[in-house]
């Protein structure tokens, strides 16, 4: 690979190889003749020092014993400061740090080891902290300059901001992190979905037929939940459930309730909770017959100190309710893994005229204010 800086380094050779260089003959020449050098030296210089301050890297270099003879622009704004000439050492850095957080010694420094050891430092990063505390992660590229005779004369060093390299492997852990609590808490609410309706049904074939809704609805609320969206609303929660029946005014499902952004752990679950009540109004309540209506109401109390959701699940005009003789997954969901999960507060209510559930959940701050709401579906 070709080095960053290989045709700076040349051009800097030239120029530090050439000063101070007396003409080749002792005859008389004219004066014009004298001083055409210098003047091809000082417009070499010129050139060198244009070409450094135009680049967008920090850029700078240094004599033989470390001290700093030139920086660009770039260099002072990667610093924060601008050091001076001539007596700053090895490089022009507040304070420096390894990757890690532990200081770094200016004479340890890459450019120090560059210089002390006459050769090129590549592979290595550290980080430079501006006098105004704020830090910088930079990988240099110290390279030593030597004359025509081979000696060692001074050293020019790139740094290369890898700021927003380090933000966005920082997102990138994070989000692996998240990836991995959510296939953990999916794996958990699998394993529970199956032991529950295990529990609950008494041939392979309900265990089939009831396995397959409750994963399929496990899905349609991970999908809401999908991309970067981290939050949804709940009436696209009970959207995704209800939609194979007739919503809207006139209609068999009437929802009503403001916007309530819910996070990743209360979307689940509440998911799973509105699954439940779905299938139970279709099979035996009233979603069974024809006439048969649901209406889910909902509001967000606000106190001093907390937030809290209440919602209503109220069936009318379908078969007369009684109390079950046994609890299924979908009793043990509201009475048991809601409470567990959410903190929610559950009461079932079966009257005679139809099923009534009103559940209540603690909702933080920001998951109200700042979690961004997927947009409803047309």
């Amino acid at each position: 690979m070709e080095e960053p800086f290989g045709f700076l380094e040349s051009e800097f050779e030239r120029v530090l190889t050439t000063r101070g260089q007396a003409p080749a003959t002792d005859n008389v020449v004219q004066i014009s003749d004298s001083l055409r050098p210098q003047t091809t030296l000082r417009e070499r210089e010129r050139r060198f020092r244009e070409l450094l301050g135009a680049l967008p890297a920090a850029v700078y270099t240094t004599d033989a014993a470390g001290r700093i003879t030139y920086y660009n622009d770039a260099a002072a704004e990667l610093w924060g400061h601008r050091p001076p000439l001539g007596t700053s050492e090895w490089c022009g850095s507040w304070k420096l740090y390894w990757p890690d957080g532990t200081p770094l010694a200016h004479n340890e420094c890459p450019m120090a080891i560059a210089l002390k050891e006459n050769r090129s430092v590549r592979g290595m990063e550290a980080a430079a902290e501006r006098p105004d505390g704020t830090r910088v992660p930079f990988i240099p590229y110290p390279t030593p300059i030597h004359d025509e005779a081979g000696r060692l004369v001074g050293a020019v060093n790139m740094l290369i901001d890898i700021t927003d390299r380090k933000r966005a492997e920082e997102q990138q852990a994070l989000l692996v992190r998240e990836l991995h609590h959510r296939v953990k808490n999916t794996l958990a609410t699998v394993q529970a979905i199956m032991g529950s309706t295990a529990r609950t049904v008494d041939n392979i074939e309900d265990f089939k037929t009831a396995i397959f809704g409750r994963i399929q609805s496990l899905a349609k609320t991970h999908l809401l939940l999908a991309d970067d969206v981290k939050a949804v609303d709940f009436s696209d929660i009970l959207r995704s459930e209800l939609d194979a029946f007739d919503i809207g005014i006139g209609g068999r499902i009437t929802l009503q309730g403001p916007e309530v952004a819910l996070t990743s752990p209360i979307a689940v679950s509440l998911g799973m909770a509105v699954h439940e009540l779905t299938t139970n109004a279709a099979k035996y309540g009233a979603l069974s017959v024809y006439g048969g209506k649901v209406e889910v109401t909902w509001s967000v109390t606000i106190d001093a100190t907390r937030r809290t959701l209440t919602f209503d699940w109220i069936e009318s005009g379908g078969p007369l309710v009684g109390t079950p003789s046994r609890k299924g997954f979908g009793s043990q969901l509201l009475d048991v893994v809601l409470p567990r999960q959410v903190n929610a507060v559950t009461v079932v209510d079966y009257r005679p005229e139809g099923l009534h559930v009103r559940v209540t959940l603690p909702l933080s701050r920001e998951q109200i204010e700042t979690a961004p709401i997927k947009p409803p579906r047309a």
